[in-house]
């Protein structure tokens, strides 16, 4: 689908509905497929790995990943390990996620709606996310790694989050002058 096509377009902090809590999604319908065809096209074009609904303007708790089996990362669990891929796009409806014990590690994310600010998020490496698929069944699965992240990094959308509220103090000072640029522009 050609960008001029679409109905949708990224919002670049500071826009305010990716300061919203999403609302749950209730109605199954055509209108939501075109959603989420959209915003995986959206993604694609914009190289990104996730993108959730409130990025393009739409306050529902609906996000899409597509994290490539490279790198040594799998899309099929094995010996209970989780997975760290996915096999092309998955759409995850009114999600829910739940941190595996143990510690949380330091890691470099990126943002659609934050172009040209990059820095460490803490966060745990392994969860588990219930959510809804296009038909309104769900499903579980465990993740680790960079899919683990990226759910993580699009729930946060859902709870109008941002990285700039998770990083660390190192990286909010690196990235402070791109932050009040982005302000300045939207002013």
């Amino acid at each position: 689908m050609a960008k001029e096509d679409q109905k949708y377009r990224i919002r670049i902090y500071p826009d305010p509905v990716l300061r919203k809590v999403a609302t749950p999604v209730r109605e199954f319908d055509e209108r939501l497929g075109q959603l989420v065809d959209d915003m995986i096209d959206i993604m694609y074009e914009s190289e990104g790995i996730g993108l959730a609904a409130p990025q393009v303007g739409v306050s529902l708790r609906i996000f899409v990943v597509d994290v490539p089996a490279e790198d040594g990362r799998s899309f099929e669990e094995t010996q209970g390990s989780p997975l760290t891929a996915t096999d092309g796009p998955v759409v995850y409806i009114n999600p829910v996620v739940t941190f595996d014990p143990g510690g949380v590690t330091p890691y470099e994310e990126g943002c659609l709606s934050l172009p040209d600010i990059r820095g460490d998020v803490v966060r745990p490496p392994i969860v588990t996310i219930e959510a809804l698929d296009i038909d309104g069944k769900r499903f579980s699965l465990r993740g680790a790694g960079l899919l683990a992240r990226c759910w993580q990094h699009e729930l946060d959308h859902l709870d109008g989050v941002l990285i700039i509220d998770k990083m660390t103090q190192a990286a909010r000072l690196k990235n402070k002058a791109a932050v009040r640029g982005l302000e300045r522009e939207d002013g």
